[in-house]
Formats: C-alpha cells, sequence, structure tokens
C-alpha cells in the first residue's frame, strides 16, 4: 500500500504536500517523494525513509511551485531500493512525472509491450510501468497543446490497456495536474478544495480523506471509479467518466486495518465501521462463547482499539489497555534469527503486567495474517501472569495472498490456509480463538453506503474482481518473494563479511 497527494494552488505548495505525506505516513514507511513544477522544470526531492527523514529545509527550499504531488511508499513487491521511490518521471511528452497506490496485475505483459516499443524502463516498479503507458497515449494526441479531451481520451486508453488496482496522481509541465482511479475503485481517491483569502479556488486530491482535513482543505467527494480528474495549471477543474464499465469494490482492508480512524473513504467513516466491527464480533462471541468465563477485553494497539471497546460494550466486560506501544523504536534493518525477531516484538509492545496476572484475558486484534506476531504477543501475556488467553479477530481468517497494493504473504505462509480455527488457535497458542464472519465483515462496513457494489474482499474469499488472477500469477508474486528474500540474504553475508574484515 502506499499513500498519494496531489495540489494544485496559488501559492507554494511543497508545506501543503509535506503536511499531508505526514498525515498519510502510516499507508508507506520505506520511502517518501514530492515533485513540484516551477519554471517549466521539474523539482524533485526522494528517497528511502519517514517523511520527517527525507526532507530538509534545503530540500524543501527546492521544492518551488505552485502545483505538485508526493508519495510514501510501502513496497508490495519487487525492489525497495531508493530507485524505486516514487514519484517518477520522464521527458516525453512535455515532461510526465507520476505517483501510484496499487498494484498492476498484467504489468509483465505490459512491460513486454513497452520494451517492444522502445520506451525504456528503469526498476521493477509497476508505476514506472504506468507511467510510460500514460506517457505513451499522451504521445499519439496531436497538437502542441492538450485539451482536456485529449487527457480523458488518453485515460480512456490507460483503463483499457492496465488491469489491477490504481489510484494515480500526474503532472504534466505547462498542462497540469491529472489523477484517475481504477474501474473497479479498488484503492481509494478523494477530491477536494480550499478557498484563499482573495476567494481562489485551490485543489487537491489524496488517498485519504484525513490528508486534505490536517491542512484546510474540505472533501468535494471521492473520485469515481474509472474517472478522471484533469486540473490546470490555472486552477480550472475538470472530470470526465473515462473507463466503459465500472463497478464500486474498495478494498475492505482499507476499513479493518489501513485507513486512519479518521478518514471517510467511499462515504464510509472508518471510526464508525470499525466500531460496528466490534458490535457484530461481540455479538458472535456472546452466542458462541456464552460459557467462557473472561475478566477483560484488552486490544492489541492500536487498529482494533475501537474494536475492542465496542466488544467489551456488548458483552458487558471491562475495557483494558493491557500494552504499551513504543512509538520511537527504530529500524530493526537485518534480523539475523528467530531470537532477534522475537526481540524485535518485544521493543513494540510492553505488556502491564497488573492487566494479566491471574486473569482470563480476551485480545482483540485487527486481524492474523502469518501468526507469528500473535503467537509472541500470547506467549508475552502468559509471561505476564494471564491464566487464560483468549483472541478474536476483527477480520475473518486470511487464507489467499492479496495482489492489488498490499504486502500479504504467499498463501503457504498465511497460518490460515488449510487449516481450521482451532488448528489456528494451537499453533498461535490461545485458550480460544474466534473470527469475524466474513457477512457481518460486509454488513459492518457496507452500513454507511448501501449503494457499494460490493467489496474487495478476495484475501478471504480468494475471488478477485478484475477476474485475470490465476495460478501462474501467484507462482510470479512468489517468485519475486524469493528473489527478495535472496537479496536480503546476500545483505546479511556483506555484513557479516565486513564484520568479520573489521575485526581482524
Amino acid at each position: 500500500m502506499c499513500g498519494i497527494v496531489g495540489i494544485v494552488g496559488l501559492t507554494p505548495v511543497n508545506q501543503s504536500i509535506y503536511d499531508a505525506l505526514t498525515v498519510l505516513q502510516h499507508r508507506g514507511q520505506d520511502a517518501a517523494g514530492i515533485i513540484t513544477i516551477a519554471d517549466d522544470n521539474f523539482k524533485q526531492r526522494k528517497a528511502n525513509g519517514l517523511v520527517k527523514d527525507v526532507f530538509d529545509s534545503k530540500h524543501m527550499q527546492r521544492l518551488k511551485g505552485n502545483i505538485g504531488i508526493g508519495h510514501v511508499r510501502y513496497p508490495t513487491a519487487g525492489s525497495s531500493s531508493a530507485a524505486e521511490a516514487q514519484p517518477f518521471y520522464v521527458n516525453s511528452p512535455w515532461g510526465l512525472a507520476l505517483a501510484h497506490n496499487g498494484n498492476l496485475t498484467n504489468a509483465t505483459s505490459l512491460r513486454k509491450s513497452l520494451i517492444k516499443s522502445r520506451r525504456h524502463i528503469n526498476t521493477t516498479s509497476d508505476s514506472e510501468v504506468l507511467l510510460n503507458i500514460f506517457a505513451a497515449e499522451l504521445d499519439n494526441m496531436e497538437g502542441d497543446k492538450l485539451v482536456p479531451d485529449d487527457i480523458f481520451n488518453a485515460v480512456r486508453e490507460v483503463h483499457k490497456k492496465v488491469v489491477g488496482a490504481y489510484a494515480v496522481v500526474s503532472l504534466m509541465i505547462g498542462h497540469g495536474l491529472v489523477a484517475f482511479r481504477d474501474p473497479d475503485g479498488i484503492r481509494p481517491l478523494v477530491l477536494g478544495s480550499r478557498k484563499t483569502e482573495e476567494g481562489d479556488m485551490e485543489y487537491i486530491v489524496a488517498s485519504e480523506s484525513v490528508g486534505l482535513d490536517t491542512i484546510g482543505f474540505k472533501v468535494m467527494r471521492d473520485v469515481e471509479p474509472g474517472e478522471a480528474v484533469y486540473i490546470t495549471e490555472d486552477r480550472q477543474l475538470f472530470t470526465q467518466q473515462c473507463a466503459e464499465k465500472t463497478s464500486l469494490h474498495p478494498c475492505i482492508f482499507e476499513y479493518v486495518y489501513l485507513a486512519r480512524p479518521d478518514s471517510t473513504l467511499s462515504g464510509i467513516s472508518v471510526y464508525e465501521s470499525r466500531l460496528e466491527m466490534g458490535r457484530k464480533l461481540g455479538s458472535k462471541i456472546k452466542r458462541e462463547w456464552a460459557d467462557i468465563e473472561i475478566d477483560a477485553v484488552i486490544p492489541i494497539p492500536e487498529t482494533s482499539n475501537d474494536i475492542a471497546l465496542q466488544i467489551s460494550l456488548e458483552l458487558g466486560l471491562p475495557y483494558r489497555q493491557g500494552f504499551v506501544k513504543n512509538r520511537y523504536i527504530g529500524r530493526t534493518f537485518i534480523m539475523p534469527g528467530q531470537t532477534q525477531r522475537r526481540k524485535s516484538v518485544r521493543r513494540k509492545l510492553n505488556p502491564i503486567t497488573a492487566e494479566f496476572k491471574d486473569k482470563a484475558v480476551l485480545l482483540v486484534d485487527d486481524s492474523i495474517v502469518r501468526g507469528t506476531t500473535s503467537e509472541q504477543i500470547v506467549e508475552m501475556v502468559r509471561d505476564a501472569g494471564a491464566k487464560k488467553v483468549y483472541l478474536a479477530s476483527a477480520a475473518p481468517q486470511v487464507c489467499h495472498p492479496n495482489v492489488y497494493g498490499i504486502d500479504m504473504p504467499t498463501t503457504s505462509e498465511l497460518i490460515a490456509h488449510n487449516r481450521t480455527v482451532e488448528q489456528i488457535s494451537d499453533c498461535i497458542g490461545t485458550d480460544g480463538l474466534i473470527f469475524q464472519d466474513l457477512q457481518d465483515l460486509k454488513d459492518a462496513v457496507g452500513k454507511q453506503n448501501p449503494n457499494v457494489d460490493g467489496f474487495e474482499c478476495s484475501v478471504f474469499d480468494g475471488i478477485y474482481v478484475t477476474g485475470d488472477i490465476d495460478q501462474s500469477y501467484f507462482d510470479y508474486l512468489a517468485g519475486l518473494r524469493s528473489e527478495d528474500a535472496k537479496n536480503v540474504q546476500e545483505q546479511k553475508e556483506e555484513l557479516a563479511s565486513l564484520e568479520m574484515h573489521n575485526e581482524s
């Protein structure tokens, strides 16, 4: 997953983009980047790291211009090198930059077609592929200056060629900002505006509404699935539907885990949806665990806090904070063994012993993926003196990989794959384990917007809304992960070799 933002303003936008990226930081902590336009040139800064670490005063001073885009990255496949930090740009046509949230499921075939047409791809990123597809379509348009219909026609051709999930912000020198969203509306994109003291309008597009609220923009609406937004450099706004067939299937994991609780996506408050998840799950626990005695409901911070609170109200049990989260933990870099990995979890979370000693506790988490973290937390709670440890997951069993821009392991690494609930419980060491039912989750999130056509729930039900996913694609993803693992191992060996050299 990634976070994107684009602003067309009356005054320099560098600070506003920076501020928006800081509140979208939860969507990606691996790299950050900003590109602006000034004097008909791109001004750029991007690197690996958090927003606050990537941009210094000297970088901000160089990022001049009243129009720009920004990106925070969490890599889902391929390399995580600084070269793959976004936005990307190409010189033709006119100078084009692009940042992207999502994943193209036909990136391999697109890459081959670009090579045949003599367009060079520098990285393994599908975002650079998307940039070049868009650039090629714009190149096909006639004239020295494109009109809005030319840009919309180029986006229309992109939709015909590209498959997957994508929310895009793009800059074109001499023209303005272009934003568009995949025809199934899987990844979110929000449009907003802000009136200046002079009465002029400034515009923004961002991954979440919180990226607008915190810098003084008001939400106008969500960008519709398949829709394109074009904002000229002099702040004229044009929109057009550019896909032949559309549906609204937002990723349900946005509401379970990814998005901030103070965001509203597709007309659905993330906070309210999580409260409703708690009500649904609390009702299921009350039905199925009526004979189990529990002393307290304790969330595993932080996404599950609101869910756990609602469960405690539903069950009439005390809600307690049992963990302290270290917000300032440094990067763990390369952890050579299981012992170090276990220690890293303990550095992030520390139990409040008094909340566990001699108690039967119900832990609440947003989801269980690999199960390794859950196992370590359960062990930590038992070490703190809990006599019984139960665990409730606000999401159903994760049984399938995600292919639309969320970092999910291969099927074999998912703890729920080919295991019953009882077997999963044994693996992570709980006295009882309960999962949210998928229909309850859909109902909880969809309650606020009955016009949603459905939700992208593939990690739970194996149904991929783009209809193009088969075993060969999963094999391709597994190959990428193997390559990543090989790169990490090589880094370990280099470090070990360097340490031996220093010692000698």
